[in-house]
């Protein structure tokens, strides 16, 4: 697995870099498929924003969906283990409710196809950062724009996504009706769906 660590207004040292390589090898027995990990630190320049000083983002890309996860913390080690401790959360959610999925289709007789298990396989998602802000004072901290490739799928699918980005909200095209549409999480462990009508018909 390679780890490819980029530092924003700040210096990395080889030590942490080796640290953070050691941290993100205990991932791979959550997801084997993992083929590298991009580690983004960025130290925050706003004194008010002292306990959160360092922001770490991780993405992990494999032969599946693109994982995400971040975590600020008043220093590089603690932001660290936040971010590390959130993906394998993730992880292992996503894991879970996989097994789970497949056994509801064994007990239901219904086993996979070749197809969504090519589907399941494939489907790195590759991204562009757009425009990136930082705006200081009582203005929103940071504001991004980001244009990801996407790919029909199906609701199952896209919560399988939802969970490994660890969002809250996934949007996704249906495959069924080709619409973009949103799923997200309502309190418990209910989903709701929202999708658009593009000929405005409803």
């Amino acid at each position: 697995m390679d780890v490819v660590v980029t530092g924003r207004h700040c210096e990395l040292s080889e030590r942490f870099r080796d640290h953070v390589a050691d941290k993100l090898g205990r991932l791979e027995k959550h997801d084997h498929r993992i083929m590298r990990v991009q580690v983004e630190v960025e130290k925050e320049r706003n004194p008010r924003q002292a306990d959160r000083a360092v922001r770490i983002e991780l993405t992990a890309y494999s032969k599946g969906p693109v994982i995400r996860a971040e975590a600020a913390a008043v220093d590089k080690m603690g932001a660290l283990d936040l971010a590390v401790n959130k993906m394998a959360a993730q992880m292992r959610r996503a894991n879970d409710r996989k097994v789970r999925a497949y056994r509801n289709r064994l007990s239901t007789g219904e086993l996979p196809t070749v197809t969504e298990a090519e589907a399941a396989e494939d489907d790195a998602v590759p991204q562009r950062k757009v425009a990136s802000m930082t705006v200081t004072g009582d203005g929103p901290p940071v504001v991004r724009e980001k244009v990801h490739a996407a790919r029909p799928m199906t609701l199952d699918q896209a919560l399988y996504e939802m969970e490994l980005v660890g969002h809250d909200f996934y949007l996704f095209v249906d495959q069924d009706t080709q619409r973009p549409a949103v799923v997200y999480r309502r309190r418990g462990y209910d989903y709701g769906v929202i999708a658009l009508d593009l000929n405005g018909t409803g």
